[in-house]
């Protein structure tokens, strides 16, 4: 099974362009819009615990550390990394980003390639599907 890598990011932009990336590199990946959709989805019947999520700070309804935060306080989601990705970047955001359990900042705009090899640092060797 493929590894999952879940995009909560509030712009459309943002996930079609990981989503695409992130599956030419074969990895699965499931994007929303905002954290209280994907953490329905989370508690769904049908859900995947993500290998990987990339996560906005700044989301409608709730942020990204709350988010952050809420998936480290179960354990099912102890070993799913976290990478956040912000247009912040400033210093008290990246410390805010790990205390709510960020394993990464990522800043925008970003380059795919980047991208790419940050999450394979984490997830191991990526087998392209070409």
């Amino acid at each position: 099974m493929s590894k999952l890598v879940m995009v909560i990011d509030d712009s459309a932009t943002v996930r079609k362009i990981v989503e695409t990336c992130l599956g030419r590199e074969g990895f699965d990946v499931y994007g929303f819009p905002d954290g209280v959709e994907a953490m329905r989805w989370l508690n769904g019947a049908q859900a995947r615990i993500p290998d990987l999520v990339l996560l906005d700070i700044g989301l409608p309804k709730m942020d990204g550390y709350e988010v952050a935060r809420r998936l480290k306080n179960k354990p099912q989601f102890g070993n799913t990394v976290i990478i956040m990705l912000s247009r912040r970047d400033g210093m008290i955001d990246r410390l805010k980003g790990r205390l709510a359990g960020a394993k990464e900042y990522v800043t925008k705009p970003f380059k795919t390639q980047d991208l790419v090899t940050t999450i394979g640092s984490y997830l191991g060797g990526l087998h392209p599907v070409r």
